[in-house]
């Protein structure tokens, strides 16, 4: 494990750089949406100019009405995209300070030399977090994961909690032996029981689908926006009437898209939670307590608008 800082090769995605950003990676991710709303709008904004829907003309009032339902609906929609992405960004630096604490809670409160021990539990608490965030973005374990858990005859089908438990049968183990009073037991478990907290936060977030009707009403009010539209403007210029139906509704869904992507931080997309990039700088932090000599983890990759 002394040489992982800074060697994963695996491409995850994650949190976008400050000042940097891909329009081109944007426009693929929602280039089906674009679609759909461009043909749809460019066809309805022709219609609109044919001779038997000339005489045909919608308030614009009406039109306002539903362009401010959609707007009220988008507010709500990227407000709570973004709660959710900022509290998956809140637990893991709770588990960034959760893992510093557990590692020197055990060097005050075990005998001197113990450092073995110590490693023991920084060795499982380094896998923990590579475990945990590769859990959550659904992809296979790494070599490094893979090998400690076949090491450890860890079958569990959540391996992240598995290792906890192997965290507090040791803390048993030691209280037995008389190497910890119980106060200071508690003291480590409680520091325990607050990466479980975190971890089920994030299983939380994970699991926690947001509701698909909610969508299906926004793109109707979407539609009907375009629909209504071009029977609402004086100009009788096709060209004209398509590129206005076409560009605000287009507008609706870039904003909507992008809610999407943030309200699920651990996809595997552009605006995901940098857990393989934390997950390192916690096992930096980790090996210099344990007085290793280790190399600081590789910063952002410069061809790349994101870090992992």
């Amino acid at each position: 494990m002394k040489h992982r800082i800074g060697t994963i090769k695996t491409r995850y995605y994650g949190m976008l750089l400050k000042g940097k950003i891909s329009i081109f990676d944007f426009v693929k991710t929602i280039k089906n949406d674009l679609f759909a709303i461009t043909a749809f709008s460019v066809v309805v904004g022709l219609i609109a100019t044919q001779r038997y829907f000339a005489s045909l003309v919608i308030p614009l009032a009406l039109v306002a009405i539903v362009g401010t339902a959609i707007s009220l609906l988008l507010a709500f929609r990227t407000g709570q995209a973004y709660d959710r992405w900022w509290e998956a960004r809140i637990v893991w630096g709770a588990i960034v300070n959760d893992s510093r604490t557990l590692i020197r809670q055990l060097y005050e409160f075990l005998p001197d030399g113990e450092e073995e021990e110590i490693r023991i539990f920084m060795e499982r608490q380094v896998i923990w977090n590579y475990a945990l965030s590769e859990s959550l973005r659904g992809v296979p374990f790494s070599p490094e994961v893979r090998n400690y858990i076949d090491a450890q005859g860890i079958k569990d089908f959540n391996v992240p909690n598995a290792m906890l438990l192997k965290h507090g049968l040791q803390l048993k183990r030691l209280s037995k032996e008389g190497k910890l009073t119980e106060f200071r037991q508690v003291q480590l478990d409680s520091t325990l029981t607050k990466l479980c907290d975190s971890m089920g936060r994030c299983e939380r977030i994970k699991n926690t689908v947001f509701p698909a009707s909610y969508s299906a009403l926004l793109h109707f009010l979407i539609y009907l926006f375009t629909l209504l539209l071009p029977f609402s403007l004086d100009d009788n210029y096709a060209s004209i009437k398509a590129i206005l139906t076409a560009g605000i509704p287009t507008i609706f869904i870039i904003i909507e898209r992008t809610a999407i992507l943030m309200q699920d931080p651990f996809e595997n997309g552009p605006m995901d939670t940098p857990m393989t990039n934390i997950s390192q700088n916690i096992e930096f932090v980790l090996r210099q307590q344990m007085g290793e000599d280790v190399q600081k983890p590789a910063g952002p990759d410069p061809d790349f608008y994101y870090v992992l």
